[in-house]
């Protein structure tokens, strides 16, 4: 049983899926913790994931989310039966489904895991110590989360894998002249620009924080595209929030429309964790709006720095952003799928 809730996870879904076919019998389980048609729906048909099972999750409080999800996904579990429970990432959806099926006995495969942004502030960081405690196998997306692991006493059952996500930039990501040719249809060129996501609840409840980051964003020297979230953009309409002039809100974006202005972007701003990744393997600056992150990697590799939502220090830290010449594969060969794979028939 492979669970998915979120748009990240169901991107992550479908290089896994494919590696699986033919393997063993994989019923996916999407909770519907993302229910709308752009972050949901629209991307299960881009992708091609097929979803056998669905929960209503949808919005509420972190416990909320997490008790809906355990009820759903032991039902499940109790009428399929399977061997193993695939969980990925952080998310409530993740914690809920990890829960269900250590109640139920049933072995847990977690991929991403070890990520560590020692804020225990953060929900994300919140599940994702208890996810790694309870799951058998332990997919690490790079080195780094493997030694966060180790340093908690965790060391059975944990292999490095990759991360998926470069598995799925690779097959997804438009070549340079396809994403030149979608940047154009939006009157955007390539160095011109600059791609934003913002969607955290640490962000968007904090009125405070959000008028920080819109001014962050609306001082850059060039047009920002923000790809607007429903979350986002329902906090700004109930605290009569504005974005600048200068920075143009969209409805959220395709996936592979979402890669090719990624692919160009002078630089991203996002609290996103698999955007900060994505970034990564396209070779693209990343100014993280957060404090703190996951993905501690990419900022000691220069890729990636942490401006919070002080708006003088977003546009200090995006101006003339020039990450170093040379980039590690951090996350693998774009092979990980195949890897998971095989933890899932070895668990």
């Amino acid at each position: 049983m492979s669970v998915v809730g979120t748009r990240p996870e169901l991107i992550q879904a479908a290089p896994v899926s494919r590696a699986l076919a033919g393997r063993c019998r994989e019923v996916v389980l999407h909770t519907g913790q993302h229910y709308s048609p752009a972050l949901s729906g629209d991307l299960i048909d881009e992708l091609g994931v097929g979803v056998d099972r669905w929960l209503d999750v949808g919005s509420g409080s972190h416990a909320e989310q997490t008790a809906r999800t355990l009820l759903g996904v032991e039902s499940a579990i109790v009428a399929e039966r399977p061997d193993i429970v695939l969980v990925r990432g952080d998310t409530n959806s993740t914690l809920g489904a990890a829960l269900a099926a250590a109640k139920t006995l049933v072995p847990i495969v977690h991929t991403e895991a070890g990520a560590r942004s020692f804020d225990q502030t953060m929900p994300e960081e919140l599940n994702r110590l208890v996810i790694d405690r309870l799951a058998k196998v332990l997919c690490c997306s790079s080195d780094q989360g493997v030694a966060n692991l180790a340093a908690e006493g965790i060391v059975t059952g944990v292999r490095v894998t990759g991360d998926v996500t470069v598995d799925a930039v690779h097959a997804n990501a438009p070549s340079e002249r396809d994403a030149e040719a979608i940047a154009a249809d939006l009157s955007l060129a390539r160095d011109a620009f600059a791609l934003a996501t913002l969607h955290r609840a640490a962000n968007t409840d904090d009125p405070t924080r959000l008028r920080g980051i819109l001014a962050g964003l609306g001082g850059l020297d060039v047009p920002v595209v923000l790809a607007l979230h429903p979350r986002t953009a329902a906090a700004m309409s109930r605290d009569g929030i504005v974005a600048p002039p200068s920075v143009r809100v969209s409805e959220p974006l395709a996936y592979r429309t979402m890669l090719a202005l990624l692919r160009l972007a002078r630089v991203l701003l996002t609290d996103s964790g698999g955007l900060q990744k994505e970034a990564y393997v396209l070779r693209t600056p990343c100014v993280t709006l957060r404090d703190s992150t996951e993905w501690t990697e990419t900022v000691t590799a220069g890729w990636n720095r942490l401006a919070g939502a002080d708006p003088e220090r977003i546009v200090a830290l995006a101006r003339d952003f020039v990450p170093p010449s040379t980039r590690a594969a951090l996350y693998g060969d774009g092979q990980a799928a195949s890897r998971i794979a095989d933890a899932v028939l070895d668990a």
